[in-house]
């Protein structure tokens, strides 16, 4: 963007997502912004867009994944069969767009609509570099799906649901073993958790370092896969889905 704008990011690199509270130097630094830009689904948006639109009722707010097509029902909790609650977690959207590539060359292409919208004099710039990085993210997305062609409908494991879109991108089984909450599950609970992975025959776990627990080791000595760190929240993205990419092509 050159000049002309100056991006701030409200929720600090290596922050957890899940548990953030934005400070009072976050909340000003909105005040004086041109626009807000929303990834979409995330918990602290939903919990802070009210409260970010009454005390700025002239900010711009801009959804960078409409016209994503949601994955649904990731992120659900333990309750008891039948209940209202899991009637909601059916119907949650997955929050993890970006993790995607087809998806972020929506939200490029969303941010650019915002910011010829809010500062129209600078369309030319900001479509020459929108292009420049779609054409980038074209080339990935096909070597992505070159690579993992020879592993359409397999399986792999995450301990946090955070890798659906992508899963759905190249044909590929996320089994989820820890859920959305990163809680410490009981022995039962343990237990069915690797008998479902194991009836998978997943080749690589995903785990993240901020969200998970004690149990991941514990839960992956039962199942065997290969264990491998990742960080969705990286400020590194493409490198974060190279990372990823690779652990499953080496599968």
């Amino acid at each position: 963007m050159g000049d002309r704008l100056q991006v701030r990011g409200l929720l600090a690199n290596g922050a957890n997502p899940e548990t953030y509270d934005p400070s009072m130097t976050h909340m000003m630094n909105i005040q004086k912004s041109e626009a807000f830009f929303r990834v979409g689904n995330v918990g602290f948006e939903a919990a802070l867009i009210d409260k970010i639109h009454d005390s700025n009722p002239d900010l711009p707010i801009f959804d960078t994944s409409r016209g994503i097509d949601p994955v649904r029902g990731t992120h659900a909790h333990h309750h008891p069969r039948g209940a209202v609650d899991a009637v909601d977690d059916e119907l949650a959207v997955d929050p993890h767009t970006w993790t995607s590539v087809k998806n972020a060359r929506i939200m490029a292409r969303n941010m650019l609509d915002a910011l010829v919208e809010i500062d129209p004099e600078g369309k030319g710039l900001y479509t020459r570099n929108y292009e420049r990085f779609d054409a980038r993210l074209d080339s990935l997305d096909r070597a992505y799906a070159l690579r993992l062609a020879p592993e359409a409908g397999k399986a792999f494991i995450v301990w946090h649901p955070s890798l659906s879109y992508f899963a759905r991108d190249y044909g590929l089984e996320q089994v989820v073993t820890g859920g959305a909450e990163g809680k410490d599950m009981s022995a039962t609970g343990l237990r069915e958790a690797v008998e479902n992975a194991r009836s998978h025959n997943p080749r690589v776990f995903f785990s993240q370092k901020d969200l998970d627990t004690r149990q991941v080791a514990s839960l992956n000595a039962e199942i065997g896969a290969r264990e491998v760190l990742i960080n969705p929240m990286s400020y590194d993205w493409a490198a974060e889905m190279d990372r990823i990419v690779d652990a499953l092509a080496a599968s």
